[in-house]
């Protein structure tokens, strides 16, 4: 049932297809489905799920979708109207995240897929702390149910599965929570969802798909904490320059009021990190993350899944996907899902434990590779220095030297009401003269000075080339050719007032802000300022001849009209509504640099043992 891909098979992969075989033969064709269940929770409450069972007697083990997406787009019947669809179709909805019912109930699975109080059909009444835990209980009790529980489903589904684990009902044995929300939060965090505390648009854009109950009544009065922070809000003029958003914080949280909330506080709160923290530590089943290097701005799936398996003690696995997210309705790693159920809720010895716990798909290479952590422990950190002249260098700015005197690059960045053009600056290194494997996380640290009191960091790490020029003083190669092929790979952002660092809790290559209220600091306009952008991580195979390129900017933009953008994963962020003069620095005093995890060539392909 599992068996290594040949090499020329191997070299076919896609980045959702992982590098082995496992499958087991359907046993049940018939699928009886159940819809509309009434689940009563302990406070009286009673939430709706679909229960789809192999059609056959006995009892079997149960796989829970559970999230506040709406179950009428998931299960057995919907993709017979509406088929996979990869990330490039015009028709991709990311809602639909559930799993591949059919699959797992052909091979001895029920599949119970439903929502908490508040969402779809399920009345909002009450809290839903305890929903999911509520829900597993139940099923353990039906006859059809053999007591062996796992979690399926990516997304806001896999945020729940981590809800539930933190509250340990007995009958949950296994989750694979792939593409989880952030670690620190109740169902997600500030931290991860909005790194480096730079507030973009995804919650706006995505509420509009949403299936959670509004009230829309006219605007009531607030709490005298939340009204200070909602006018603080109204006379923000940056949020003024978006009226969609604007309007939005006029409802004061009748619409879309997860948006509104982050809206009138858009800071981290250290109690939240402190009881995140202890909930991981509750965890104690087996566990199986990841998310993907996905080709879009929004990136709490990647940063949950790193934080989550960083602080996880019990049996883990990570895996890192390729930049092209799953196609929808879901159906990749099913494959994987199965054989992790099959090893935790059926017994069968699937190989898993004997593997080492990483995978990750590189970039460049399109190949996968293992490591047995994350990041990669034989990672060599090395830092690329910004120079003169858009330059990328690995060597040393040097004190005492004519380093001292090298001048800053500058770029203005005009407001979205006044320009479409987004300013930049692009460092390059040269033609790397042989290929260089990158896999972890990265941090800019730089040098700047700003002329206003804010401003965010926008910072894109790309693979460019190949390239095969020289730079010379000749007619014709003074400047390298601006129309190479260029492959945005990461990026990182920090809004310059949410700079400070919480020292114990940060790493060489993880600086870890505080971005709480009370440790904003805004810049004084003209002072040098020492910042660490956090980049997150990626895997890439930079080839022989190519260069690695870092972008600093500001600003993005909408790419439809009235703060719409043609794919809902790829947000803009709320920018300045001041003409701002970006000042980077990298002289011998202030060496500006690109912090990289460069990875040996001997490291193991998936699929081959470690040394």
């Amino acid at each position: 049932m599992t068996a290594a891909l040949s090499p020329g098979a191997e070299a076919l992969l896609s980045g959702n297809q992982l590098p082995t075989s496992y499958e087991r033969a359907p046993e049940h064709e018939g699928v009886a489905v159940d819809r509309d269940v009434a689940v009563p929770m302990r406070d009286g409450a009673e939430l709706l799920v679909d229960v789809y069972r192999p059609d056959a007697p006995g009892k079997f083990p149960v796989l829970l979708a559970f999230a506040s997406h709406s179950k009428e787009i998931q299960g057995s019947e919907f993709p017979k109207n509406f088929p996979p669809q990869p990330a490039w179709s015009t028709l991709w909805v990311g809602h639909m995240e559930a799993g591949d019912t059919r699959f797992f109930v052909s091979r001895g699975y029920i599949h119970v897929i439903g929502s908490p109080r508040g969402f779809g059909k399920s009345k909002a009444t009450g809290s839903r702390q305890w929903d999911s835990y509520d829900v597993i209980q139940w099923i353990a009790a039906q006859p059809w149910c053999d007591g062996q529980i796992g979690m399926v489903g990516i997304g806001a589904f896999a945020s729940e599965q981590f809800h539930a684990a933190k509250q340990r009902p007995p009958h949950l044995k296994a989750i694979f929570p792939y593409d989880p929300r952030g670690a620190y939060g109740a169902f997600g965090g500030f931290r991860e969802e909005y790194p480096g505390g730079v507030m973009h648009a995804f919650r706006y854009l995505q509420d509009h798909f949403s299936g959670a109950h509004h009230t829309k009544s006219a605007p009531a009065e607030l709490a005298p904490d939340r009204d200070r922070q909602w006018r603080e809000a109204m006379a923000d003029p940056d949020y003024k320059m978006y009226p969609h958003l604007f309007h939005l914080l006029g409802l004061k949280g009748q619409h879309m009021p997860r948006v509104f909330d982050v809206l009138i506080d858009p800071f981290d709160h250290a109690e939240y990190v402190a009881q995140g923290e202890t909930d991981l530590a509750r965890i104690d089943i087996p566990v199986h993350t990841g998310a993907g290097w996905y080709g879009y701005t929004y990136k709490t799936h990647l940063s949950g899944a790193q934080n989550y398996f960083a602080n996880l003690q019990g049996p883990k696995k990570l895996t890192f996907t390729g930049p092209s997210h799953p196609d929808r309705p879901l159906r990749a790693l099913r494959n994987e899902m199965l054989r992790w159920y099959d090893h935790w809720l059926k017994g069968i010895d699937t190989g898993m434990l004997r593997e080492p716990p990483v995978r990750f798909w590189v970039m460049g290479a399109n190949e996968w590779r293992t490591s047995s952590d994350w990041p990669p422990p034989e990672a060599q950190w090395t830092k690329l220095y910004l120079n003169s002249w858009e330059r990328l260098s690995v060597e040393p700015l040097i004190d005492a030297s004519i380093d001292e005197f090298i001048p800053p690059d500058a770029f203005v960045q005009m407001p979205p009401t006044q320009t479409n053009q987004v300013a930049r600056l692009r460092y390059l290194s040269e033609p790397l003269g042989a290929d260089l494997l990158v896999a972890g996380p990265m941090v800019l640290n730089l040098f700047a000075a700003i002329d206003q009191d804010d401003t965010n960091w926008i910072v894109t790490v790309r693979d460019v080339g190949p390239d095969g020029s020289v730079r010379t003083a000749r007619e014709g190669e003074r400047e390298i050719n601006p129309d190479l092929p260029a492959r945005e790979l990461t990026r990182g952002w920090l809004k310059a007032s949410n700079r400070a660092l919480d020292e114990e809790r940060s790493l060489p290559w993880k600086p870890w802000h505080k971005l709480t209220r009370e440790a904003r600091q805004k810049i004084t306009p003209g002072e040098i300022v020492e910042y660490a952008i956090e980049i997150l991580a990626t895997a890439n195979l930079f080839r022989r001849g190519h260069r690695i390129c870092v972008e600093i900017a500001s600003l993005d933009l909408p790419t439809g009209v009235s703060g719409t953008t043609n794919v809902e994963y790829i947000p803009y962020h709320i920018g300045s509504s001041r003409i701002t003069m970006h000042k980077i620095y990298h002289d011998a005093k202030h060496p500006s640099h690109l912090l990289l995890p460069i990875i040996p060539s001997l490291t193991p392909r998936a699929g081959e043992e470690a040394e």
